[in-house]
């Protein structure tokens, strides 16, 4: 029998702990061997929960039970999810959790200290919640080159997008429509800015090229200045706009950001609706592939998280590779990183326009402005353009 402490009782803790007692069978039967909850740590009671029963308020209760296998940290936060994983993994127990803000600080030294123990430090479930990518890109498409990751990696803003998108409402109307339906916060700063999407971008990442991206560097733009006015253009062209993260490689430079893309009916991300995520991702022998699921929630990100529970038993007495060196990788600037860009400017003199930006493709629209999808172009080139017009709207071109 394998023990399982949980560090959280929270949306996803609650989550892990159901799925592991509900499916305890089934669960146990993929690990190889039974799996029981010991230990669940939260600073609350819950009274009349069954949790009551295995509830503790102390983590070093979980830390110093050697009997204690496999620590699930669900807390979120960087502190002090940190110092209990860590020293979680000190005492030779594995750890598993969801917590993007841990792993994209921390993943390449948590990952080196299980090494050295020869347990495994598992984060299934801090990039798509329920969608696998992170095994798959560990340990699936090991034979390829990536040379470019594309991720909706935020429900919230992905429902937004939605919403103005099909029914043409403004973003302020539809902010407040998924706030009341839980999918965004009271303060959605971390959605609706990019944060949250950083921080995965930032995982994937470190992982594609095997050396620690900061998210401090990555360029992130969120969609608080997308108008019903670029959906009414996208209409025109046969597209649709979702805030990306991205990750290329050009050569022997790496580029990651978030920020709103301009994607046409080719792309397999254009029909993601509403609170689905999915990760697009290109290897230089296998092409495109896709992972799509609910990118958050109670049970989906509680499955993956479970999923690497069994992994870590299955694996007891053994190390998983993971190939993530803390030596920080230099990112390429995004002046530097080359795009098209759909453009809308108050008036528009279509010579100054060709002879600022070159050849354009121009977009019928609102009277008082022009409208247009320039030629690739660098963030820093399309600067130099933009100078002297009165631009309205500005959005990069997924290519």
């Amino acid at each position: 029998m394998k023990n399982i402490a949980i560090l959280g009782y929270g949306t996803v803790g609650s989550g892990v702990y159901k799925i592991i007692n509900d499916n305890n069978s089934h669960v146990s039967r993929r690990a190889g061997e039974e799996i029981k909850v010991k230990y669940v740590l939260d600073l609350r009671d819950f009274p009349g929960d069954p949790v009551e029963e295995v509830l503790v308020h102390d983590v070093d209760v979980i830390i110093e039970d050697e009997s204690v296998d496999v620590v699930v940290e669900v807390m979120g936060g960087v502190e002090p999810a940190y110092t209990f994983v860590k020293r979680a993994l000190q005492a030779g127990k594995s750890a598993c959790t969801s917590n993007k803000e841990l792993v994209a600080k921390h993943g390449a030294e948590l990952i080196s200290i299980a090494q050295e123990k020869n347990v495994n430090f598992f984060f299934e479930a801090s990039v798509g919640g329920g969608i696998p990518i992170i095994r798959p890109l560990i340990e699936c498409i090991t034979a390829d080159h990536i040379e470019e990751i594309q991720g909706i990696m935020n429900g919230t803003t992905n429902y937004i997008l939605t919403k103005m998108e099909d029914e043409g409402a403004d973003f302020d109307t539809v902010l407040k429509d998924a706030q009341d339906k839980g999918y965004a916060e009271r303060n959605p700063e971390a959605d609706i800015e990019g944060h949250d999407a950083c921080r995965k971008i930032a995982i994937l990442s470190s992982l594609a090229y095997e050396k620690q991206v900061d998210f401090e560097d990555i360029y992130t733009e969120g969609i608080t200045k997308i108008t019903t006015d670029d959906f009414d253009y996208m209409k025109k062209i046969g597209a649709s706009i979702k805030l990306l993260g991205i990750a290329r490689k050009e050569g022997s430079t790496v580029y990651s950001m978030v920020a709103p893309f301009v994607i046409y009916a080719d792309n397999p991300l254009y029909n993601v609706k509403d609170v689905f995520n999915a990760i697009l991702l290109k290897g230089d022998m296998l092409g495109d592939v896709m992972f799509y699921g609910k990118g958050a929630g109670s049970l989906p990100t509680a499955s993956a998280v479970v999923s690497d529970v069994v992994d870590a038993v299955k694996r007891t007495g053994a190390t998983a590779e993971i190939l993530w060196e803390s030596t920080k990788r230099e990112i390429g600037s995004a002046d530097a990183f080359t795009t098209p860009y759909f453009v809308r400017i108050k008036g528009g003199d279509k010579a100054a326009v060709e002879n600022a930006f070159g050849t354009v493709e121009y977009i019928d629209g609102k009277d008082g402005e022009t409208a247009f999808i320039t030629g690739v172009m660098s963030g820093s080139d399309f600067n130099k353009a933009a100078e002297g017009f009165d631009v309205v709207s500005r959005i990069r071109v997924s290519k």
